[in-house]
């Protein structure tokens, strides 16, 4: 199954022209705080003082105040957008796909329209580690042991839907060969297969790599399994009920970032991005397509 779609983009006016293209009708939501969710993957406070130039940025943009929202977990972050607590969201492409679901129907709804981005691509990994300690040197290892595997978000896309279907197509199934754990979060996977409770884990390659580089889990004491196939990186989304201006003026915050600023440099370090580009809802029918494999519905 062909697992991604790669953008190549060459600067701002082609990602400017690309949101053009993706542009759709706003309506009348006008409100004097923007309630921006960031993915509840990290410690929130961690992810909260991380993002306040994000937030700083979108006020100077809009020209409204901003509020940071982390949610207890994935589940709550999409029931709050659902109900219409939130109106920009960073979400995981997995939970977003849910949440998109969820929305069918209703009176409000939401819609991609940026990315990260990273080397001229909106893709990204997920990683499959083990405890160093352990025996287990490949994917394929696991196959008949019966170890304490952790995931993150039942929701999440890269601690769980995209390494469960990497270990699937490993010949590596839950039930017959692990017993899945859901920690909750990236870093709390980690974190637990770098301590022994757990023998191998999956999470999201570019928190994993961010984890060791900042020393918040010791390189010696994990080891890496394998990585999956290249996923379409999270989205940014909005209500799609906000006014034209509003959608505009978000977007062109998002996308007319340059990592060669001072104020690029400092909003994007936290995502360890290029910058954001242009997308759209069906570069996540792979996600879609993910879950159903995973699910087996």
């Amino acid at each position: 199954m062909k697992f991604f779609k790669t953008v190549t983009l060459m600067g701002t006016a082609v990602l400017m022209g690309l949101a053009a293209g993706n542009a759709y009708a706003g309506g009348t939501h006008d409100p004097d705080t923007l309630k921006v969710a960031l993915l509840p993957d990290e410690n929130a406070a961690t992810i909260i003082q991380d993002n306040k130039p994000l937030a700083a940025h979108l006020e100077k943009m809009t020209g409204k105040k901003v509020k940071l929202i982390v949610t207890t977990d994935y589940s709550s972050m999409i029931e709050a957008t659902r109900f219409g607590r939130i109106d920009v969201a960073y979400f995981g492409p997995a939970s977003y796909t849910i949440a998109k679901d969820k929305m069918k129907g209703a009176k409000i709804d939401i819609e991609p329209f940026a990315a990260r981005l990273k080397r001229g691509s909106t893709t990204y990994q997920s990683v499959i580690i083990a405890h160093a300690g352990s025996d287990l040197k490949t994917m394929a290892d696991i196959k008949g042991k019966k170890v304490e595997l952790a995931f993150g978000d039942q929701a999440s896309t890269s601690s769980h839907f995209a390494p469960k279907y990497t270990l699937m197509q490993a010949g590596v199934h839950v039930g017959k060969d692990y017993k899945e754990n859901f920690t909750g979060a990236h870093d709390s996977v980690a974190k637990n297969v770098e301590r022994g409770n757990a023998q191998v884990g999956g999470l999201s390659r570019p928190i994993f790599e961010k984890l060791i580089e900042r020393g918040t889990i010791a390189k010696d004491k994990v080891r890496v399994l394998g990585y999956s196939k290249p996923i379409p990186q999270y989205p940014w989304v909005m209500r799609t009920d906000l006014t034209d201006k509003l959608q505009n003026d978000v977007r062109s915050a998002f996308l007319s970032l340059k990592k060669d600023s001072p104020e690029g440099k400092q909003i994007l370090k936290p995502f360890k991005a290029d910058g954001f580009a242009s997308i759209k809802d069906a570069d996540y029918d792979i996600i879609r397509a993910i879950r159903k494999n995973v699910q087996g519905k």
